[in-house]
Parts: C-alpha cells; structure tokens; sequence
C-alpha cells in the first residue's frame, strides 16, 4: 500500500508545481486589483470567469474521464481513445468559436455590456483553445507525464502574467505617450495610431484580464503544436459511441456540480440587497473567496493526481483499503490548511484592499465547504469506478436545488453571505446522498470514526483560538499593538501543531501497535 500511496503523493507534488503557481500569481495579483480596480470591476472579472468556467465543461463533454475509462481497458488502443476524443473536441469547440464571433453584439448587449463586443470573442477563444488543450494535458495524466504537464502550464501561467503586467503597467502610459505626441486625448487616440486599440482600449478595465488570458491559452496549444504532428490520428466509430455513452452523462453531471459552484455569481444580478451595486457585491465576495484559495489549491493538485491514480488501482485486490486511507490522510491535511489560514487570517486579509475587507467573515465557511468539497471528490468515485455516471446527474441537481433555494430566499437579505452559506449547504447534501449511495453500490471501509475525530480536533483547536482571542487579544491588531499580535500568532501557532500532533497519532497509531493490522 505504501508504494502506490508515495506514487500519488509524488504526481500531486508535481501537479501542483503549475497548480500552485497558477494560484500564487493569481493570488498575488489580487492585492493589484482590489486596489486598482472598483469593487464593481472585480465583479465584473468574475462573472466572466464563471461563463468561461461553466462553458468549459459543456465542450469538454466529459471526455476527459471518459480517457481515462477507456484507455485503460483492455484490447482498446489508448492512441484511438485519444484520437477520437481529440477530433470530437475540436469539431464542438470550432462551431462554438464561430457562433460567439457571429453573435457577440448581441451577447454583448444582453449582458449590458455594449461596447465589450470583443470580450465575447475572446471568450470564445479562450474556450475553444483550453477544451482542445484539456484532451491533450489529459494525455499527459495518462502516461504519467507530470513534469511535462507541469513545464506547459507553468508556461501558460507565466504568459497570462506577463500579459497582465504589460496591459496594466506598461500599455496605458505607451498610450499616454502617444496621445501627447499626437496632440490629442487618450479617448481620441485610435488603431491607426496604436494597432493594439484594435483589441483593448487606451485605459485599464476588465476587458485586460479577459485578454491576458486569451493571449496565454493561444501560447499554450502553439506549445502543444509539436505533439499534435507526431501524433497519429485514427477514428473508431464504435469506440467514440461508447466513450461518449460514458462521458455524456458525466459531463451533464458536472454541468449542475459547476454551475452549482457558479450559481451565486449568475444570481447576484437578479437577487442581491442593492441592485444598483450587485458587482460591488460579487466583487467582495470574490475577493475574501481567494483568500480561501489554499483548500481548493490543494484540491485540484489531489484531483489530477487521483483520477487516473484511482482507475489504474482499481483492479488490484486492496484498492478499496487504499481509496479509504487516502481519504483520512485528505481530510487531515484539508484540516491542517483550514486551521493554518484561519489562525493567520489576520496577517492573510492584509492581502485585500480595505474596500474588499468587509467580507472576511465568510472565509471560514468557504474553507469548509472546499473542503467538503474535496472528501465528496473522494466518496463521488463509486459511480465513476462502478460505471454508474448517471446516478451523479440526480446527485448534483439536488445541489444544485439546494443552492439556488439558498440563494433566492437568503440573498435579498443577506447578500454574500447567503452565497457563502449555499456553497456549504450544497456539498453537505451532496456529500451524504454520495455516502448513501456509494454504500449500497460500491462499497468503501471509509473509517468514519476517524474522519469525525479530525473534525473535532481541528473544530477544538478553531474554538480555543476563538476563545484565546476573546479573553487576551480582543481588539488587538498591527495596528494597535505589533508585540500582542505576534503574540497571538505564536499562540495559534502552537495550537495547529498541537493538530498536527493528534492526527498523526489518531492516522498512524496502528503501525506502532504490534499484532495489529493496518
């Protein structure tokens, strides 16, 4: 068991080099943006990046699980698996392009933003050129490749950086520039002047996040161009007929488990307490979500990691024993992340400006429903390994339901917070119905009494800091008094190690006790 435990460990290391990246430098440019930009403009930024990742798992179709699936399977060619998945992508993702570009004045319009035509292009872009991408990075998964996987999406992060540093720090002031050579106003400055007013305009807005993006994934496939000539395309009818009789549903599955991820960003248009400010709204909330961005960070390194890892054991004869002691070594350090960032969160929230402030007391929820989140990735794998893909498209939709219950009723009144709480009320549903079902049809020793102890000992370790705060360091921050903060801080520091210490005694005491089985 430990060979196949240190191997996964290994490939989520490597995975999360680019992951952790990716989130560092987009949480790094947090600090940029809630102090540049308006909290309406981060909401705007945001709710883009909800069409995008709502989009995203419609083109991809569900084919991503669907290679593993298959290629997998014995007298199945994994290169036909892939050819076939690849041209199915390409082909859905071609005809999307085509339509956001013939029909972007009015997406456009409808969505009250008249004048970012372009936008809706570049949407498109970034779409059709991530969902080829996603077939060729799962490839990648397959063989095992982690350090190639890791090397193309660190590249790819690093271009959107490097776009995002030239668009607001070097493109406006070139524009300037130029404005003054001409004798005119920047808002009269046009293409024939500056070529790259074709594509954003003179002053900074949403629309440079947007691009950025669009200007990495083109960058990205160009990199993958090479692995695309030597590759050796084959079509197999049949073979694709059953691989999207498994995908599909997984897709529509995935569909409300995104959108349910999303909703409340959709609905903060229609529900919010101020109409009138609904970005500004979003735009907090999204904010204090990211400082949240360690647990689903460390979620997405374990999911490329245990997906294949997870079809690949399931043949051998302990693989149930495995899948179960993968989830209790999870959840413990899902607790030791929520407890590392909540015990710091006074140092942590100094990373948003003081206008995106006013939502940190939603931080603790959301890193808990991240992590609920994480363990029902973990439970959710009996119908993947079992091929009962449909039952999830019941599962999800009763989150979904959940979610946007929450958020109709509470949201008028309650704003963000009534999001925060959907998040957390839509995986606890959704975690138990997956519990409940998994039992019955794909049984897992999960050892619960274990998992439950990790929740108390890290909800102990929260209350005593809590009270700790309360009794010596009531109103105590940097600026008041520095020495009483750091004193805090040791304080809390001593608590997660105390933490740590329990679980590692509850996980691994059955090693150290003679004639026990593990």
């Amino acid at each position: 068991m430990a060979n196949p435990l240190r191997q996964l460990a290994g490939e989520t290391a490597i995975y999360g080099l680019s992951t952790i990246l990716a989130r560092i430098i987009n949480f790094l440019f947090v600090p940029f943006y809630t102090r540049m930009l308006s909290t309406a403009s981060y909401g705007v930024v945001t709710e883009f990046m909800s069409y995008i990742a709502v989009l995203q798992v419609v083109l991809v179709l569900g084919l991503e699980t669907g290679c593993f699936r298959f290629a997998n399977k014995d007298g199945v060619s994994p290169n036909k698996v892939y050819s076939d998945a690849l041209g199915m992508v390409t082909a859905v993702s071609l005809v999307f392009l085509l339509l956001t570009v013939v029909f972007s004045d009015g997406i456009a319009s409808a969505l009250g933003y008249a004048g970012y035509e372009n936008c809706i292009i570049y949407v498109g872009g970034i779409l059709a050129s991530d969902t080829v991408t996603a077939i060729l990075f799962a490839r990648l998964r397959q063989e095992h490749k982690a350090l190639k996987f890791a090397v193309l999406k660190t590249v790819k992060i690093l271009t959107e950086t490097a776009s995002n540093l030239v668009l607001f720090f070097w493109f406006p002031a070139y524009c300037v520039r130029k404005a003054v050579e001409a004798g005119v106003s920047i808002s009269a400055l046009g293409p024939d002047t500056v070529p790259m007013l074709n594509f954003v305009s003179a002053t900074p807005d949403f629309s440079y996040v947007i691009f950025a993006i669009l200007i990495s994934c083109i960058v990205c496939f160009l990199l993958f161009l090479p692995d695309l000539l030597k590759f050796r395309f084959e079509f197999d009818r049949k073979l694709m007929k059953q691989m999207l009789v498994y995908s599909l549903p997984l897709m529509v599955a995935a569909l409300p488990g995104i959108v349910n991820d999303f909703l409340d960003k959709f609905l903060f248009r229609f529900f919010d307490t101020g109409v009138e400010s609904w970005r500004s709204s979003m735009g907090v909330f999204q904010a204090a979500s990211k400082l949240a961005v360690i647990m689903s960070l460390f979620i997405q390194m374990f999911r490329f990691a245990a997906e294949p890892f997870f079809f690949q054991r399931e043949k051998e004869k302990d693989s149930k024993e495995l899948y179960a002691k993968v989830m209790e070594y999870f959840t413990a350090f899902c607790g030791l992340i929520f407890l590392g960032v909540i015990l710091y969160i006074d140092v942590i929230s100094l990373i948003l400006g003081r206008d995106f402030r006013a939502g940190i007391d939603i931080v603790p929820l959301m890193l808990l429903s991240y992590m609920l989140l994480g363990m029902q990735f973990n439970v959710s794998m009996w119908y993947k390994l079992s091929g009962k893909t449909g039952m999830a498209v019941y599962i999800t939709l009763a989150g979904l339901v959940v979610t946007a219950v929450v958020n109709i009723v509470f949201m008028p009144e309650y704003s963000y917070h009534a999001a925060a709480w959907s998040h957390f009320a839509s995986y606890v549903v959704m975690f138990v119905i997956n519990v409940a079902l998994g039992n019955r049809y794909y049984p897992i020793p999960y050892k619960w009494g274990r998992i439950i102890t990790v929740f108390v000992a890290m909800f102990a370790v929260y209350g005593l800091s809590m009270l700790s705060g309360s009794l010596f360091f009531r109103g105590v921050s940097f600026e008041s008094s520095v020495p009483m903060m750091m004193l805090k801080l040791a304080v809390n520091t001593v608590l997660i190690l105390a933490y740590a210490g329990f679980v590692y005694v509850v996980l691994w005491r059955k090693k150290t006790v003679p004639g026990r089985a593990r």
